[in-house]
């Protein structure tokens, strides 16, 4: 019961990873709220984690998030955790990218991130913790990713950047970066076939030293071991959950 009577919000909670780690947090005594864009996973969620609130909010839009924020913080309640899980998926070569492919991704996998930690601050104090979502894809040459790596690899500078802005306020700020996880997400790839996703499956798990995919319970596990007090004097750190993915390579 590492988080009995602590407020978490986990932005990107209704499936994959996100969804875990809102299981893990409740069942170790945790008030969770999460968000996600689709109602219908939302409720699905709900059932799923009984206790859990969920609510219907796009990382993307600065003026659902602050209505949100402000309802979590009514009666001079804060939050103890804060979890940066949403995002979006997507690949095409160097010939074939959009601008519009490209504002979309750094829109909610960067951007919106940074300035989600922002609007939450108000409500975070010492003691309490930050935990977002990377990727060892910002670290690889995946062909097809350039998109995807760029949004990420700014997420982890940004991160260590404001773990050291907050430091002195008692608030660690951390990163989970997953490597090859069987979740929705990597089917939902705008633009990218089925056969095209099972092939790209494929050749991730021949990348993976322990060759299988990580499930979303293996990450959520590393999650919550860094929004706990075990990891009471870890801040800035990039901790990797992908089988030996980047470093065994």
């Amino acid at each position: 019961m590492r988080f009995e009577n602590r407020n978490v919000l986990v932005l990107g909670g209704n499936s994959g990873i996100g969804l875990a780690s809102v299981k893990g947090f409740a069942e170790e005594g945790a008030n969770v709220h999460f968000t996600g864009r689709n109602q219908e996973t939302i409720d699905e969620a709900m059932q799923t984690v009984p206790g859990a609130q969920g609510h219907r909010v796009d990382i993307t839009d600065r003026a659902a998030m602050a209505d949100l924020l402000d309802n979590l913080g009514k009666d001079g309640r804060t939050l103890d955790i804060l979890f940066i899980n949403a995002g979006i998926g997507g690949f095409a070569p160097l010939r074939e990218i959009t601008e519009e492919q490209w504002d979309a991704i750094h829109n909610v996998n960067l951007k919106s991130c940074v300035f989600a930690i922002q609007q939450a601050l108000p409500l975070l104090g010492t003691g309490s913790a930050i935990v977002i979502t990377g990727s060892i894809g910002a670290h690889s040459a995946l062909p097809g990713n350039a998109m995807y790596a760029a949004a990420k690899n700014g997420l982890h500078a940004a991160m260590k950047v404001m773990a050291g802005e907050l430091v002195s306020e008692g608030i660690r700020v951390n990163m989970v970066s997953p490597g090859p996880i069987d979740t929705p997400l990597l089917y939902r790839n705008p633009g990218v076939t089925g056969a095209q996703v099972d092939a790209l499956r494929d050749k991730m798990i021949e990348s993976v030293p322990m060759k299988r995919m990580g499930q979303a319970e293996e990450v959520a596990r590393a999650v919550l071991f860094l929004a706990s007090d075990e990891a009471s004097f870890i801040t800035a750190a990039n901790l990797c959950v992908d089988g030996g993915a980047l470093e065994l390579r």
